[in-house]
């Protein structure tokens, strides 16, 4: 599907309240799925699944990033959504089914954690605040699925590009991202050489710097400013839906640290 595999990322994971919705937790609630989260390395181009597998855990991302990917009969894809921190994958568990009819493939290696499905369900059964956050991720979900399928229909190819460049600065911590040509060409699901072409005057105007394998984003308000309606609108659903887990992000890396494998002290935890 386009992406090949790189080194593994840093040895030491990030703790599990890195991403969002499950920092977004109250204590209580945290400290009894805690014991069940197992990091999980995630290299560029490992499958978390195929489409129509049966899904024994559902992932949440720290540091890495995945695209969920629709596969054709041809072997083609496009990504129709990305989930870094801010969300998980496995919304078919809670949702009455346990597969999906894409894949989901790690885009920019990192860390996150697994829980099994069985205890996301059970969790989900609880009627509690991991359910309301589920609910409004999906809902948030939902829309930039179908924001990329209209952005794929009616956008250029550079409108995309900095749409798709714009949602992945989002997720990471600093301005460079490590991904060739080919590979966005994947996630968009175009020609290689019409992001060649769109890559190519974003560097011109000095809003990018590409060399092979990096891209260096120099001025993110040129990219703003080239991309189409798509970006925003996602970005403010997102936080619309999710405006506590927003002010969680506000904290401190780690700043409520994950007691992995067994009990310990309380800690206050923000509100869902």
């Amino acid at each position: 599907m386009g992406f090949a595999r790189l080194a593994m990322p840093p040895s030491t994971p990030p703790a599990p309240d890195r991403n969002h919705l499950l920092g977004a937790l109250p204590s209580a609630d945290f400290e009894r799925l805690a014991p069940h989260l197992a990091p999980v390395p995630m290299l560029l181009g490992d499958a978390l699944y195929e489409p129509g597998d049966v899904m024994p855990y559902a992932y949440f991302p720290t540091t890495a990033i995945v695209s969920l990917l629709y596969v054709l009969q041809s072997g083609s894809s496009t990504e129709i959504a990305g989930v870094g921190s801010e969300g998980m994958l496995g919304i078919p568990l809670f949702m009455g089914g346990d597969t999906m009819p894409n894949a989901a493939v790690v885009q920019t290696a990192g860390h996150g954690y697994r829980l099994p499905a069985h205890l996301l369900k059970e969790e989900f059964a609880r009627a509690g605040p991991l359910r309301r956050l589920l609910l409004r991720y999906t809902q948030a979900l939902t829309t930039q699925v179908f924001q990329t399928a209209a952005c794929n229909r009616f956008h250029s190819t550079e409108q995309q590009l900095c749409r798709w460049l714009l949602s992945t600065l989002d997720r990471l911590p600093s301005n460079q991202l490590t991904i060739t040509q080919e590979q966005v060409a994947a996630a968009l699901g175009v020609r290689r050489e019409g992001v060649t072409s769109a890559a190519g005057d974003l560097q011109r105007s000095g809003i990018i710097f590409y060399r092979r394998g990096h891209i260096t984003v120099l001025e993110r308000g040129g990219l703003e400013a080239r991309a189409c309606e798509c970006y925003a609108v996602v970005k403010r659903e997102l936080g619309r839906l999710l405006s506590d887990v927003r002010q969680r992000q506000a904290l401190p890396a780690g700043a409520v640290a994950a007691r992995l494998p067994g009990p310990a002290e309380q800690r206050p935890r923000p509100s869902a």
